[in-house]
């Protein structure tokens, strides 16, 4: 029996219906062709208002001290973030300001983002990779990077998305051997 990985997905997204949610959702169903997962989806759609509210993590309602904690235990985390003017939104930060400086240190992280073109591509590369380095994070080398072309409505809509989904992970899938499903060989 595989030891389920507990996999946290934050998504920075504070709007309801959420691309980057969809794509969070796209990436645990690959990782669960591949993995054992006990997943959990930190949505800020949820909890942008009270989190904003909090100047220091004793002041997070217990509720949101939780999803913190869940974080920080979390076996692979998944930070997605939409592009707001050229960077993920400051509640995602401040989400992450609220993470124990250590918490994350040596955690492997998948990063992802969605943006409204290709040209906020390099979003994972100057904004989100530099965060996580400084939180000591072992960020996965390959990210995902969705544009709204690349749904349909709030769908995966391009083959070529689906396919860097796919690629994303077949490539974290190996660091978890122990969670990995048993595949069935076929004669």
């Amino acid at each position: 029996m595989s030891t389920p990985l507990k996999v946290v997905a934050v998504n920075g997204s504070a709007h309801q219906p959420s691309r980057t949610l969809v794509l969070i959702q796209a990436l645990l169903a690959e990782l669960e062709q591949r993995l054992v997962l006990d997943t959990r989806i930190v949505d800020l759609s949820e909890i942008a208002r009270p989190l904003g509210a909090a100047l220091t993590r004793q002041e997070l309602p217990a509720d949101i001290e939780a999803q913190v904690a869940a974080i920080e235990s979390a076996d692979l985390l998944i930070a997605a973030a939409p592009v707001y003017r050229g960077s993920f939104p400051g509640h995602f930060k401040h989400l992450f300001d609220l993470v124990g400086m250590d918490a994350l240190a040596d955690k492997p992280v998948l990063l992802a983002a969605t943006g409204g073109s290709d040209r906020h591509a390099l979003v994972l590369e100057h904004q989100l990779r530099p965060l996580f380095s400084f939180l000591q994070a072992l960020t996965l080398p390959i990210g995902v990077y969705a544009s709204t072309a690349d749904f349909d409505g709030y769908q995966v809509g391009s083959g070529a998305l689906a396919d860097r989904i796919k690629l994303a992970a077949d490539r974290a899938a190996p660091l978890f051997g122990a969670s990995a499903r048993q595949l069935r060989r076929v004669a």
